[in-house]
């Protein structure tokens, strides 16, 4: 049985901020797939603007054992999120400081005829602060760290499952790396980790159990300033649910992979940079199943 029906809000990295909601069967904040090639990297001192703009659809939901559930299941959600980013000339144990913040709308059409759930909300979602931000660069190497938190700034009600808030706090620790494997730094691997830990509910009681994520990439650069490569990511549900108002078997936990293609590059005539990735998930166990499409846009100040 699934835990209960949420909309993911907000995401938050300390290397390249995605936020994008999504449906599953779980109440973490980050959501995954908005992140892949160069995960990890930072960039130098300077504000930047960044806009993720990302498109789930689905059409499956899962038990804890990664089968279909029977349900006349229909998903689709439209995210655009702003993230304001500052790294400063400031250093911090060797590494560049900064600090973030994301601000993300939401809008959301859930379908699921086999439960008697028909909704469709539009709004603000749960605005991220980040007021940790580390990035150490090397010679064959980028390393980064981040301390976020998220505010529950999104309208929030249980009977709504397409609310665009979560009605809860989450701390989000997030660290990684991204290596490069050639002297000219043609050739990457990357990885981003991130861990939550929620808040009870407000209107609730229920304490969703701590995620633990991480989002991977492998790329090359193919012309100057222009990547392609492979992109994907883990997630797990690492410790129990509780509460009073758990209806739910509060032992299951969610999980579910991705993978799929990248591309990324800089247009210099208008001083921006986007990427775009689309991911499949598999493997989903308590939670919906599906594709989620991302476009990211960065310009410098």
């Amino acid at each position: 049985m699934m835990r209960h029906l949420a909309i993911s809000t907000v995401i938050l990295s300390a290397a390249a901020l995605p936020a994008v909601p999504a449906f599953a069967g779980e109440t973490c904040h980050y959501v995954n797939g908005t992140e892949g090639i160069k995960a990890a990297t930072l960039p130098p001192p300077g504000f930047y603007w960044r806009s993720y703009n990302v498109w789930y659809t689905a059409d499956t939901i899962t038990d804890s054992q990664t089968d279909d559930l029977p349900f006349d299941f229909d998903l689709e959600v439209l995210a655009t999120t702003q993230r304001f980013l500052w790294i400063t000339d400031f250093k911090l144990f060797g590494a560049d400081y900064g600090v973030s913040a994301v601000i993300p709308l939401v809008s959301t059409d859930l379908e699921m005829k086999g439960a008697g759930i028909d909704d469709r909300e539009f709004g603000l979602g749960d605005i991220a602060v980040e007021p940790l931000v580390l990035a150490w660069h090397g010679k064959r190497y980028d390393l980064s760290f981040g301390a976020a938190l998220y505010v529950p700034t999104g309208e929030y009600s249980p009977n709504k499952p397409a609310s665009p808030g979560k009605d809860q706090w989450t701390g989000m620790f997030t660290g990684g790396a991204t290596l490069y494997l050639d002297a000219e730094k043609t050739w990457s691997a990357s990885i981003l980790a991130r861990y939550e830990i929620h808040s009870a509910k407000r209107e609730q009681n229920i304490k969703a159990g701590d995620d633990f994520h991480f989002e991977w990439g492998v790329g090359k650069t193919v012309a100057e300033g222009w990547d392609v490569g492979v992109a994907g990511y883990c997630h797990w549900q690492v410790n129990d649910d509780s509460g009073t108002d758990v209806t739910w078997d509060p032992t299951v936990r969610d999980s579910v992979f991705a993978i799929g293609p990248e591309v990324a590059g800089f247009i210099p005539q208008a001083g921006l940079g986007l990427s775009l990735r689309v991911l499949w998930e598999f493997e989903a166990a308590d939670r919906s199943e599906g594709i989620v499409s991302t476009l990211t846009l960065t310009k410098a100040f």
